[in-house]
């Protein structure tokens, strides 16, 4: 399994780094795509996975909520870090309008910088939106013709929303929302709606634990050695072979990342 969303460099994760990574392989998480959703936490990201280049590759971005930071230097700096071989994905970037941390305008200037950052690096996207779907489906679509891909990261939307991103020719990542049956119950139909070949998993570790994990940890902090249980769900709900869904969902992962597979996990 390739959990296709984790922010690994979370200072959470500081204590045990190197024990939630020996969970994450025992449970078959072979492959984890950090998460960078601002210049620092990019850096981070991309300092794991010169440690560990067989398991890890990273994504470059500036978040919705860091909008306002992204000025012409940060502009730059996001730039030269989005270019190494080892950033598979540009973002995680998208709009916010729940918690508006920076102004909208902000958001939708960020987003547009970073779709173009994309479309001339030849990269996918990794979007992220909330309750912004209006907005955010319209800057997609505007550049989806030259877009080389991209995966609705973390999605918890609607089956008209689904519908909008899957005709967008987006990927849906799917996390342990769809375990919440007071907020995610919903999920459990609209995944039956998303084709084989378009879904993704991921944990966002280490938020969203799933509210329906036995025993929970004490700290309630989510990581990667639960993906298998998100999976679990999502193939309960598709009536699915859980095995046969992991190995469609890193077929997928594979090929919007253009991850390298070769042994060693040595970058293009």
């Amino acid at each position: 399994m390739i959990d296709i969303g984790i922010n690994l460099g979370h200072d959470s994760f500081d204590h045990d780094r190197d024990d939630v990574i020996e969970r994450a392989r025992r449970a078959g998480v072979t492959r984890m795509l950090i998460t960078g959703s601002s210049i620092a936490s990019t850096r981070s990201a991309l300092e794991l996975v010169a440690v560990r280049p067989s398991m890890f590759r990273a994504t470059a971005g500036i978040h919705p909520h860091h909008a306002t930071d992204l000025d012409a230097h940060s502009m730059t700096e996001l730039t030269a870090l989005a270019t190494n071989p080892y950033v598979l994905a540009v973002g995680e970037c998208g709009l916010d309008y729940f918690r508006n941390f920076s102004p909208q305008p902000d958001q939708r200037a960020a987003f547009e910088r970073q779709l173009q950052l994309a479309i001339e690096l030849r990269k996918p996207v990794f979007l992220h939106e909330r309750d912004a779907h209006g907005d955010f489906a319209s800057i997609v679509k505007s550049h989806r013709e030259k877009l080389v891909g991209g995966v609705a990261h973390c999605f918890t939307g609607t089956l008209a929303e689904v519908r909008t991103y899957l005709s967008l020719d987006l990927y849906i990542g799917i996390t342990g929302w769809i375990c919440d049956e007071r907020r995610g119950a919903h999920l459990k139909e609209v995944v039956r709606h998303v084709p084989a070949d378009r879904l993704l998993i991921e944990t966002d570790a280490p938020y969203l634990l799933p509210r329906d994990l036995a025993p929970k940890p004490k700290d309630r902090r989510n990581e990667p050695a639960y993906l298998p249980h998100v999976l679990r769900t999502i193939a309960l709900a598709r009536g699915e072979d859980p095995d046969a869904l992991a190995a469609i969902t890193t077929e997928n992962a594979l090929k919007l990342f253009r991850w390298p597979t070769s042994p060693t996990g040595d970058a293009p």
